[in-house]
């Protein structure tokens, strides 16, 4: 009976598919956090001392054995932020798991290791406070603000989603942009 137990716990925590899940991020272990208004900057200054509690690693060269890509969409009263270029890249010295290249809201997830990553991952690189009420300094119920996944309103808790290939992930801040994007043009992503 303990064996399985041990088995279904296994299971659970790497969801039947060999991979582990990430845990939810501890907010208060990441140092630089930025809990401000848009916009945010890249969230290099203090890169190198948030990857140890997020289990991250400081590679060389791209992740070849998870290789997805999302595209997030921040808009704040209706007008669409920048998501800035460099997330995730330190000083061309070395790049994280989860990064982006430039400012078209594109997250690489390039990992030399098979296992999950979760938005709140990305936000906690990127040095962003996300929880399941606040987004940087905007925080329910104060401030109104809502995520979308494939164009859907998305109800769960939003650090804890799991980074897919292709996600469209927008996030809106007060009042809501005329269209909320459903989909993203990867092109060769």
């Amino acid at each position: 009976m303990a064996a399985l137990a041990i088995v279904i716990a296994v299971f659970a925590a790497t969801r039947g598919n060999g991979t582990s899940a990430p845990g939810p991020v501890d907010q208060a272990s990441l140092v630089g956090l930025q809990t401000g208004p848009a916009p945010w900057n890249a969230g290099v200054d203090h890169l190198p001392d948030r990857l140890g509690p997020l289990g991250l690693h400081q590679l060389g060269s791209e992740g070849e054995v998870i290789h997805i890509h999302q595209h997030l969409d921040i808009f704040v009263n209706g007008k669409h932020e920048i998501v800035p270029q460099g997330i995730g890249i330190y000083d061309g010295q070395f790049l994280t798991e989860l990064h982006t290249h430039d400012t078209t809201g594109v997250m690489h997830v390039e990992s030399p290791t098979k296992r999950e990553f979760s938005l709140g991952e990305f936000f906690a690189v990127w040095g962003v406070r996300l929880t399941q009420t606040c987004i940087g300094g905007y925080c329910k119920p104060k401030t109104s603000w809502r995520m979308y996944l494939d164009g859907a309103p998305y109800s769960g808790d939003p650090a804890l989603l799991i980074l897919q290939r292709h996600q469209e992930i927008a996030i809106v801040i007060g009042k809501p942009p005329k269209k909320i994007p459903a989909t993203y043009a990867f092109g060769g992503l």
